[in-house]
């Protein structure tokens, strides 16, 4: 199958993923075969033990259009000729644990499924000409993932603009609400992704994946149960391979070679 074919392309350049979204022609809407695509590439990821960082982006001139109203193979939601998804926490829209760390480069507008794809990432960079939207409650369709998620990442008054509202927010608005990190200029957005990347993958690789998961699962902790995982956390971090060469390359004053082990 050509890379023309493919509605997800799966790109690996040393430690460093692309995730592309690869239906251009339909505007990067989702439909069941890229739904599970989308979802082998994201567990492929974090299958790969040599695989640090991951990077979603967009083919064309928009990132993600949505959930395919006209393909009824199973895309989301309960329109006609969908399916009810049988609720799981193991797909990448309904929460697959993945403590690597992601980036969503937003190359256009983002709507519905993309959204709630740029709210799994730790980092999101958006080009000058991107837009965010949540349009389900315009045509009667409630967003799940993204209820779940956006008031945990914004103030519940921007969280609501984008659930309630359903009218599009420029990049710029984006960054003011938090949900964006860095708004760039369209033509360098790869270029501004990839090296942030690069400044990713200088860290230990579990190292970074215990501060994720901590904080990720501590949000939902209180204080002692959160240190007492935390630390339960670091004595495991700290019998690995990489903690030792961490401490061996400082006394050393070389770079540390990392192998995720």
């Amino acid at each position: 199958m050509s890379d023309q074919e493919q509605p997800v392309l799966y790109e690996k350049t040393g430690h460093v993923v692309t995730i592309t979204y690869n239906r251009p022609e339909r505007r990067n809407a989702i439909n069941g075969a890229m739904r599970d695509e989308l979802n082998a590439a994201w567990l492929r990821f974090r299958d790969d033990e040599d695989a640090w960082v991951a990077i979603m982006t967009g083919a064309g001139t928009v990132f993600c259009g949505g959930a395919d109203l006209k393909d009824g193979t199973g895309a989301t939601g309960t329109f006609a000729g969908t399916y009810w998804e049988k609720p799981t926490v193991n797909s990448f829209e309904s929460g697959l644990e993945l403590f690597k760390p992601v980036i969503a480069a937003v190359n256009g507008p983002c709507v519905g499924y993309g959204l709630t794809g740029v709210s799994f990432a730790d980092f999101a960079i958006a080009s000058d000409r991107a837009t965010f939207s949540y349009p389900e409650v315009r045509i009667g369709i409630p967003t799940i993932v993204g209820s779940i998620r956006l008031p945990r990442r914004l103030n519940w008054s921007d969280a609501m603009e984008l659930l309630m509202i359903g009218e599009p927010i420029s990049a710029e608005r984006a960054k003011e609400m938090g949900l964006v990190w860095k708004v760039v200029d369209h033509d360098v957005l790869m270029v501004e992704a990839r090296a942030l990347a690069d400044r990713l993958v200088m860290s230990a690789p579990i190292a970074s994946r215990v501060v994720k998961e901590v904080a990720t699962r501590t949000r939902d902790m209180g204080w002692t149960e959160s240190v007492r995982f935390g630390e339960t956390m670091r004595i495991v971090a700290n019998q690995m391979d990489d903690a030792k060469e961490g401490l061996a390359s400082f006394r050393e004053k070389r770079p540390p070679e990392w192998k995720g082990k």
